[in-house]
């Protein structure tokens, strides 16, 4: 209880803009334990689902692949989809690999969506919390300034004291949102640069089963 018996005293201490910094770091730990959830889930099925079409695709058997990606709406399913649906129609790598850039800048701003909101309240707390001193000290010399000459240094060490909780609060909100901003777009890139190494993988072995292809064409022709 004495704990937080001395939270609830420093949150009252601070003032009326505590309420706007705790606010603040509320929203911003809900969007960074829904960003690392989805990100999570995406980087697990990512590596489940590589693990089930590669050997289709090492093998040539691109309808197989086909169908197990499906309609498949997570991150390498959406982008092996395009490059395979793309592959049936087309014979020329140029056009899979088009299709692919196009999944894949499809893909990313959905990755990357509201992380970059932690970064921004993290800048807010800290601001939050310097106005909420600032406004503290203005009120804290106007009521030194009434006060009698022999209580004017305790009542302006106490007020000092009180306005800096608001700068503390929003500090120490801000460290922990620019932390969680950082190591989630980490893990967004490497998520992001697992993708892309996914698609250059399956198209070449789309180059290298056209180039064989190709070859096999001019065998028979000569043989003609």
């Amino acid at each position: 209880m004495g704990v937080i018996h001395s939270v609830a005293e420093f949150f009252k201490d601070g003032g009326a803009m505590m309420y706007p910094i705790l606010l603040i770091g509320l929203v911003g730990l809900a969007i960074a334990i829904e960003r690392m959830v989805t990100i999570t889930r995406a980087q697990m099925h990512t590596k489940a689902m590589w693990a089930k079409v590669e050997p289709s695709l090492g093998e040539g058997d691109f309808e197989k692949a086909r169908k197990i990606v499906g309609d498949d709406n997570n991150p390498l399913g959406r982008l092996l989809g395009a490059g395979l649906a793309m592959q049936g129609a087309v014979r020329r790598r140029d056009d899979v690999e088009k299709a692919m850039q196009e999944g894949i800048m499809e893909i990313v701003p959905r990755l990357e969506k509201r992380t970059h909101y932690l970064g921004t309240f993290a800048n807010l707390a800290t601001l939050v919390g310097l106005l909420g001193t600032v406004a503290g000290l203005i009120g804290a010399f106007g009521a030194v300034a009434a006060a009698n000459p022999v209580e004017k240094a305790n009542l302006l060490s106490a007020s000092i004291s009180e306005a800096m909780n608001c700068t503390a609060f929003g500090l120490g909100t801000a460290v922990p949102l620019l932390f969680m901003h950082a190591f989630l777009t980490a893990r967004t890139q490497n998520l992001v640069e697992s993708l892309e190494t996914a698609a250059i993988k399956y198209l070449n072995v789309l180059s290298l089963r056209m180039s064989r292809a190709s070859q096999a064409s001019v065998q028979n022709i000569r043989a003609a």
